[in-house]
């Protein structure tokens, strides 16, 4: 096993019309488009003739043509046109694109790299996605980071206090409770002991300070889920997909679903708003780490409220090491810690 084993977002449904795309996953560069019989259609971003990047052609009836000297191939990657050579089709060259596997799931087209018959597992489903009382908002965010960094910060509740004081959490000495499993996979967790400290958006997420029901989860090799039950008619879920373009680059597909009852319509702007504004200074605090990393190197101290990302790099070390991670024996750990 090894990260190319794995599923990855390479563009929404939606922007796949009748057009060439281009986009990097691990380092490789890969053009998509809808073929003949309108599936999606992934190859390398490079033209058999003299290398053009096949992302700068143009598709028509299905078929895509390089921009530079026309070369045309259809939808398993084959030569079916030279305008050089007329209409003398005897000459076409038997050569075909580098091709990848693709299938879409829940708006997104996702594309493996393997050369393997069998990928170790599908998409994840996003929860509650397009389901009735449930509203649904769709972010993208480039970071200057790996994806294990990018996925730690996104289930790591400590930094919500400073990074984000005030406008998710702030520093009030306050303990919770964490259940922290790893178990084939996965890393799942479950917090306890969380009311109120919310930021600014405390008074209608949780008005009447019950106690919150709160976990977060990661599955191999890159996404991420936080569910919030504030109440029956205050549900949140915040799903991310970290996509790597290269090591310490990292494509990160937010989707936000949430279920505020009659509130859903009203909200979505500032809900919007306010999740891109968590996301940016995310951005900002993680491409300044990478920064010192370049510069000093990766090693980290650990406190108990870490185990979250202990078991996330177990996980991923196993698959950097050609390791399949399901295989690690299960491990459970509790901690307390203060916000």
């Amino acid at each position: 096993m090894d990260f190319k084993s794995f599923w990855y977002i390479a563009a929404e449904s939606k922007d796949l019309k009748n057009q060439a795309l281009g986009t990097t996953i691990l380092d490789e560069n890969i053009v998509i488009y809808r073929n003949e019989a309108g599936q999606a259609a992934a190859f390398r971003d490079k033209c058999l003739h003299r290398a053009a990047p096949l992302s700068k052609g143009n598709v028509r009836s299905g078929r895509l043509h390089c921009g530079y000297h026309g070369w045309t191939y259809n939808g398993l990657g084959s030569v079916i046109d030279v305008p050089s050579l007329g209409t003398n089709s005897t000459q076409l060259p038997s050569c075909k694109l580098r091709s990848y596997k693709t299938t879409e799931k829940d708006g997104y087209v996702y594309v493996s790299l393997s050369d393997k018959e069998t990928i170790p597992n599908e998409p994840y489903q996003i929860p509650n996605y397009l389901k009735k009382g449930w509203a649904h908002i769709r972010l993208l965010n480039t970071f200057e980071n790996n994806v294990t960094n990018c996925a730690e910060n996104f289930v790591d509740i400590p930094h919500t206090a400073y990074v984000h004081d005030k406008v998710f959490r702030s520093r009030r000495n306050e303990m919770l409770k964490a259940n922290i499993q790893r178990n084939d996979g996965t890393v799942n967790v479950i917090y306890e002991n969380e009311k109120s400290n919310l930021g600014l958006f405390t008074w209608f997420l949780n008005p009447t300070g019950r106690n919150i029901s709160h976990s977060d989860h990661f599955y191999m090799p890159n996404v991420t889920c936080v569910e919030y039950t504030f109440s029956p008619k205050r549900r949140f879920i915040i799903m991310s997909q970290s996509v790597p373009i290269s090591e310490n680059k990292t494509r990160v597909y937010t989707d936000l679903i949430y279920d505020y009852g009659p509130w859903n319509l009203v909200s979505r702007y500032f809900i919007k708003k306010q999740a891109q504004k968590i996301i940016d200074q995310d951005v900002e605090i993680l491409n300044l780490q990478m920064k010192v990393i370049e510069k000093y190197g990766e090693e980290f101290q650990n406190t108990p409220a870490d185990m979250i990302h202990i078991f996330i790099e177990s996980i991923r070390n196993e698959i950097t090491n050609g390791n399949d991670p399901r295989l690690l024996p299960k491990k459970e750990y509790e901690c307390e810690f203060w916000v």
